[in-house]
């Protein structure tokens, strides 16, 4: 079974997603203590790893197919300031570091859009340039999570980086047929679960898919739904995203409806049976901080598809492929 090797995995979007491409996973590295407790709680068996990045050595993931993570948005995020190489948040260097130590296959680094915006072009260049002396291709995309049928239209800049025999197989995937739920097809049971009167019609006028979900840094952020701009949007769909709600909607409540951890969970496109630990805030900054699984489980079956192609090639007695004769 292909293996990978997951830092800043916060409560496990992303290795949901490699574990339903077929993945095992050597190890989840993250550094808060709430996002841990959750993926323990959900997958006991997998290898989480409460520490800095920064402080470990990869030693003991020699070996790994893969290596991926979603590094922290803060540094590149129209959200923050933007310091992008200069904001000590930016974990890049300590991505492409273990890189160096592990050499595997492949490496999947999920970020906002706001990297690939034109200030950061010089730092995305240097990224390019990096992985190129350590002997990989690589390149920068951008990926609409309601293309992969999440709710949400949630852009995400993705690096891929791999040896070059797999990057010759490499493609990225493609959208699916369908077009994503709103809003409202999603929400619809969890409204309606303690027998909200109004929330058939909420769904209907929910019709849309969400803006994207703001969960906010360490440092910052509490449990609403962004800043002005984002809770204008949420208010179009009929979400007051002032703040969170700790239950659904009661039968007789009157008003705009506030989202629950839970109801963002689902608009991440986590499972309803995945949940979440610490406060409401730790919680919610947990999901808006997610790399929505289907999107992650989209790529990383890209991944293993390249991946299987090159080890299903023939090989001759030295272990190599057979070097196809030329006429002259």
């Amino acid at each position: 079974m292909v293996s990978v090797l997951e830092i800043c995995a916060g409560a496990g979007g992303q290795a949901l997603g490699f574990e339903q491409a077929g993945f095992s996973h050597a190890g989840l590295i993250e550094i808060d203590r709430d996002a841990c407790e959750t993926i323990v709680r959900n997958r006991p068996d997998w290898n989480v790893i409460n520490q800095d990045v920064s402080r470990v050595d990869g030693s003991e993931f020699q070996g790994v197919d893969v290596l991926a993570g979603g590094v922290p948005c803060p540094p590149f995020s129209v959200a923050g300031r933007q310091l992008g190489q200069s904001d000590d948040r930016d974990l890049f260097p300590e991505a492409i570091r273990l890189l160096r130590a592990l050499h595997p296959k492949f490496m999947v680094i999920e970020n906002v859009r706001g990297l690939l915006a034109q200030r950061f072009a010089a730092y995305r260049a240097h990224i390019l340039a990096q992985l190129e002396f350590a002997g990989y291709r690589a390149e920068w995309q951008l990926l609409n999570s309601s293309d992969y049928g999440v709710p949400q239209l949630r852009p995400r800049s993705i690096l891929v980086a791999a040896l070059p025999q797999y990057w010759s197989n490499f493609k990225w995937p493609t959208p699916i047929d369908t077009p994503a739920p709103t809003v409202g097809t999603v929400l619809l049971e969890q409204m309606a679960s303690n027998g909200w009167e109004n929330a058939s019609t909420w769904a209907t006028n929910a019709n849309r898919i969400a803006p994207t979900l703001v969960g906010g840094s360490r440092k910052h952020g509490g449990p609403d739904l962004g800043p002005t701009r984002a809770r204008k949007a949420w208010a179009e769909l009929g979400v007051n995203g002032i703040s969170l709600a700790n239950t659904p909607p009661e039968s007789d409540f009157q008003g705009v409806p506030r989202l629950t951890v839970e109801m963002t969970a689902a608009l991440q496109g986590f499972p309803s049976d995945w949940s979440f630990t610490g406060t409401k805030t730790s919680r919610y900054r947990q999901v808006g901080n997610a790399f929505p699984p289907p999107v992650a489980s989209a790529l990383a079956r890209s991944v293993r598809e390249s991946i299987e192609l090159e080890q299903s090639r023939p090989r001759n007695d030295s272990g190599t492929q057979p070097v196809s004769p030329v006429f002259v």
